[in-house]
């Protein structure tokens, strides 16, 4: 069993398109006014893993019980991923994530590529 404490932040990856761009801006707008969170940079267009546009907003683990739960109660329809940081990328993307709405689906090989080798 792994412990919790391996879990060093979060990141919830909020998804949108040109038509659903404002509700995304006003979820982020709620996000940085009500919580102790980092607001990443918009992505117009799909990055790394992504499949579709997107934002990051990364949050510390006690801020999960305050954040998540408002998302699922806040995204307005908006598919929006939720994944811990163990430092396992392709694991954390996966089999750890948490997903509010429908289940994108992301390009694991792009995260299997930079994946760090084991030494």
């Amino acid at each position: 069993m792994k412990e919790n404490s391996i879990i060093t932040g979060f990141h919830a990856h909020v998804y949108y398109d040109s038509e659903t761009r404002d509700i995304a801006t006003r979820i982020r707008e709620e996000l940085g006014t009500k919580f102790e969170v980092r607001l990443g940079r918009w992505h117009d267009q799909p990055i790394g893993p992504h499949p579709k546009s997107m934002y990051q907003v990364a949050f510390a683990p006690n801020q999960f019980p305050q954040v998540v739960p408002w998302l699922m109660l806040n995204r307005e329809e908006l598919d929006i991923l939720v994944h811990p940081e163990t430092g396992d990328d392709v694991t954390d993307h996966t089999a750890h994530a948490l997903w509010l709405g429908n289940k994108l689906d992301l390009n694991i090989d792009f995260l299997q590529q930079i994946k760090p080798k084991a030494s």
